[in-house]
């Protein structure tokens, strides 16, 4: 029987990171619950976030789910060492992308945009010190971001003036390199390139989390060894869920 990867964030952010883990391990089956009763996650206590991150690890080790990734930068910079302790499973989780935004950039200032939850956490500030010492960063709270994306309001003009006012106080310091800090921001890529320039870079660090799940199973001995085709089932936490508009699969409903 096929032991599935889990993948938990507070809504639809995680599914960013999807794409680039079934293009390198095509044959893994992939469980991902949304939290969506309890989203966002950028805005709780630690202590709430670790006790929904527990109850969710629970379900999904029920599925028998061989490793869990935290889909949710607010999520793994607040709790993955507290759950590292408590559970024997791996885990993989994401971070914003410090390190190689430190070796992209040429002027020196990099923009962080993330959630006040990421932007406060202890394992985020230990990036900073480890690797932008050398750098300028600017970091920016995406306060409503996640909120644009659940609710699908990507394209309003309403959220075009949300970035704008985010950005172009980066932009205006000579920012050339943009780390997006939360997994729901890629949605908010075709806004964001309109309003930054073209030589700035964006780092999406969903193929160095897809490369380290990999890693992670191969050090395991989890690796698929079937050539079957995967499949891909979704959970959410909330009875009326935002997941149906991303992917074309029944979403089923598993109250937490």
């Amino acid at each position: 029987m096929k032991q599935p990867i889990g993948f938990f964030d507070s809504g639809v952010g995680g599914l960013s990171l999807l794409p680039a883990v079934s293009a390198i391990l095509p044959h893994e089956d992939i469980y991902y619950l949304a939290d969506e009763a309890f989203s966002p996650y950028g805005d709780k206590t630690h202590k709430e976030i670790l006790e929904r991150a527990r109850i969710i690890t629970r379900k999904l080790l029920a599925f028998e789910c061989k490793l869990i990734v935290l889909a949710c930068n607010t999520a793994t910079t607040q709790v993955i060492n507290q759950l590292r302790k408590e559970f024997s499973v791996p885990f993989v989780g994401i971070e914003p992308a410090i390190k190689p935004a430190a070796l992209t950039t040429q002027t020196g200032v990099v923009g962080v945009l993330a959630t006040k939850g990421t932007l406060n956490s202890q394992l985020f500030h230990k990036s900073c010190l480890e690797h932008g010492s050398k750098i300028q960063l600017i970091e920016q709270i995406g306060t409503g971001l996640v909120s644009c994306v659940e609710s699908n309001k990507i394209n309003d003009p309403a959220t075009f003036t949300l970035l704008k006012s985010y950005l172009n106080p980066m932009i205006d310091q000579d920012m050339d390199t943009l780390v997006l800090g939360c997994t729901h921001y890629p949605f908010l890529l075709p806004v964001i390139k309109k309003i930054i320039p073209s030589h700035v870079q964006i780092i999406d660090n969903s193929k160095a989390v897809a490369k380290q799940i990999k890693r992670r199973l191969v050090e395991q001995d989890l690796c698929e060894s079937s050539t079957s085709s995967s499949t891909h089932s979704y959970f959410s936490s909330a009875t009326k869920s935002n997941l149906g508009r991303f992917v074309n699969q029944p979403i089923n409903y598993l109250p937490l």
